[in-house]
């Protein structure tokens, strides 16, 4: 029988899913806290097969908290999903970054799909609830986006864009204006799908291997 714990200090909440887990017939809650602090304290010798994490907690928040549990020695082998209200692009993929398995809503956590979830996980996959999914897929599609789309003048512009000069100094290695540099980047920026230097300059430099 798989094992859960649970970081949520939503105490309505945390009763629905502890019901819905205890019903399954097929996992048993190990643990639940209302902090990170306590959960960081005591799940590793608890062990669980899989922790649920709120994001947004009291002191340490969930992200933090599972960035912590994926930095332990030795390697803690616990899957660890997110389970929130939050669909921020930011908190999706500080999340992700942070180590998290899976990115669930909680609107979308009816008892059935929960526990799909947390089997799916266990068994190598990576569930998110469909509106989080298509989020990860649309950043992914843009940053494949080919440079080759873009001008060989834009491409120039880009190249010392990501070699962080400013306006002013690009324009005065490609002789041209910076009113130019300005409509070139407007360009780019619509080519690639992305809204600033920075994000343009990072793709570049991530499909150039840099």
């Amino acid at each position: 029988m798989l094992t859960v714990s649970l970081i949520e200090d939503d105490c309505a909440f945390c009763e629905l899913v502890s019901h819905s887990i205890r019903l399954s017939g097929k996992l048993r809650l190990l643990s639940s806290y209302s902090t990170a602090e306590a959960a960081l304290k005591h799940v590793p010798q608890q062990k669980p097969d899989v922790v649920l994490v709120d994001i947004k907690l009291p002191g340490i928040d969930g992200i933090e908290c599972v960035r912590r549990f994926r930095a332990m020695t030795p390697e803690l082998l616990i899957h660890f999903m997110i389970l929130t209200h939050h669909e921020d692009d930011d908190l999706v993929f500080e999340a992700l970054k942070a180590g998290a398995h899976g990115y669930l809503l909680k609107d979308y956590t009816a008892s059935e799909r929960l526990i799909t979830a947390i089997n799916e996980v266990v068994n190598g996959g990576a569930p998110m609830t469909p509106r989080i999914a298509r989020k990860v897929t649309k950043h992914f599609e843009r940053r494949s986006r080919p440079i080759k789309s873009l001008s060989a003048r834009e491409e120039e512009v880009l190249q010392r864009l990501a070699r962080g000069l400013a306006y002013k100094e690009i324009a005065g290695e490609l002789s041209i204006s910076v009113n130019t540099v300005r409509k070139h980047l407007g360009s780019i920026y619509n080519k690639l799908q992305v809204n600033s230097g920075t994000a343009a300059a990072m793709q570049y430099a991530n499909q150039q291997g840099i």
